[in-house]
């Protein structure tokens, strides 16, 4: 056992000695490299591509999840009771505003009308003969000829019947009103659903399911939903001055359809309401856009890109000069006036593309580096270039770029 711990000592103590040796003759040679050199001598400053921060203006905007509704939708119901004999439209057709769509038996409701009229008619016939009967009895009560308990019968017996004559007008006029009811139409142009009736069906008036539904789908309306957070950030900003309205295109809206297709025809923003959802923490924005082709229907979820508004001096940088710092906060290596490499903490606002809308830790003038930032740390000494954009293949930056996110609402 002795003998073996000898063995390894002496191996350790010759490998030394041979290292030590290697070092001498590289000193004697100029072979060695020591820090920052290299076989020609010593290494110059590392070169990374810069781009000069610069403002520029632009039209910000927040794309919002949102859902389609009709412009308007009615609901077909009976205003009287009887018997569906005919269903006279077609399910899933466009109908018009007085459009007959069910016939009830009118039978019972012409019965009845033509009994108020009769009825009306004897009434009026009455009339004549109790009106002057009347008038006589008032002359002659003049000459005390008649008492006055006779006139007194007399006019009252007027007075009623003239009192059941406006009775049976209203009877009449009510069983017209009932007959015409008969034929149930539609009260707005649009389109019609199916019918959840047939030929034959009991309906009673103002019965809780419908018989159908229509709905106008040319002009229609977009709901999207915007968190109160964002509507106070938008708020703040235009009042601060750091958003400017961009005067009668402020309100206009783009759609992008359940598939990720733009919508070809604009949309116009008609109101924000005032009332907070207090399960959602979010308010209902309106947007009304033309559907000539019926591309958009009822339900459908969408996205709205709206505008917020003018940025006159923003900055944006390209998200390959950004990186993360071990807690995920977003930074950016620069070259300050000496050369030398410096950390900015940013703040950022959103993605735009491919770059990064910066609302604070930049300022016009200051270089980002964009490409050779893994070969160099804050405080080195580095040679900036300008960096091209169209050259292929360049270094990807240090740590992860955060990818654009489809945004609930206004950015900070």
């Amino acid at each position: 056992m002795e003998k073996i711990r000898r063995v390894a000592l002496a191996g350790v103590i010759l490998a030394a000695l041979a290292l030590t040796g290697c070092d001498e003759i590289g000193k004697l040679t100029g072979s060695a490299k020591g820090p920052g050199q290299g076989p020609g001598g010593p290494v110059g400053p590392s070169q990374v591509s810069v781009i000069t921060v610069e403002t520029q203006k632009i039209t910000l905007s927040t794309e919002l999840p949102g859902r389609t509704a009709p412009f308007r939708i009615a609901e077909i119901r009976p205003q009287v009771s009887g018997l569906i004999l005919k269903r006279l439209f077609e399910e899933g057709s466009d109908v018009r505003t007085g459009q007959v769509l069910y016939q009830i038996d009118p039978a019972p409701f012409q019965a009845a009308l033509d009994n108020a009229e009769a009825a009306l008619g004897r009434s009026e016939a009455n009339l004549s003969a109790t009106r002057l009967r009347a008038e006589r009895y008032k002359e002659l009560l003049a000459d005390k000829a008649v008492s006055q308990q006779n006139y007194d019968d007399a006019a009252a017996a007027l007075t009623q019947i003239e009192a059941d004559i406006q009775s049976w007008k209203a009877t009449v006029k009510t069983a017209r009103i009932n007959l015409e009811y008969t034929k149930i139409t539609a009260p707005i142009s649009g389109r019609i659903g199916k019918s959840n009736v047939t030929d034959g069906a009991i309906v009673t008036a103002y019965q809780p399911m419908a018989l159908a539904a229509i709905q106008q789908l040319d002009p229609i309306y977009v709901d999207v939903t915007q968190s109160t957070t964002d509507l106070l950030r938008l708020k703040r900003r235009l009042k601060d001055g750091r958003l400017k309205k961009n005067g009668t295109n402020q309100d206009k809206v783009k759609l992008i359809l359940e598939d990720g297709t733009p919508y070809s025809l604009e949309g116009t923003l008609q109101f924000s309401d005032v009332t907070v959802d207090p399960t959602t923490g979010s308010v209902i924005l309106r947007a009304v856009f033309s559907n000539p082709e019926d591309i958009i229907l009822p339900g459908m979820f969408v996205q709205a890109v709206i505008k917020e508004g003018v940025n006159e001096q923003a900055i944006l940088i390209s998200q390959q000069g950004v990186s993360r710092d071990p807690k995920g906060n977003p930074i950016a290596l620069i070259v300050d006036a000496e050369g030398k490499v410096g950390l900015r903490m940013l703040t950022l606002d959103r993605a735009i593309d491919d770059k990064w809308l910066v609302s604070a830790g930049l300022a016009p003038g200051d270089r980002i580096i964009v490409e050779g930032m893994q070969r160099v740390r804050p405080g080195a000494a580095v040679e900036a270039v300008p960096f091209d954009e169209n050259k292929t293949g360049g270094e990807p930056a240090a740590g992860p770029v955060a990818q654009p996110q489809k945004r609930t609402g206004g950015g900070a």
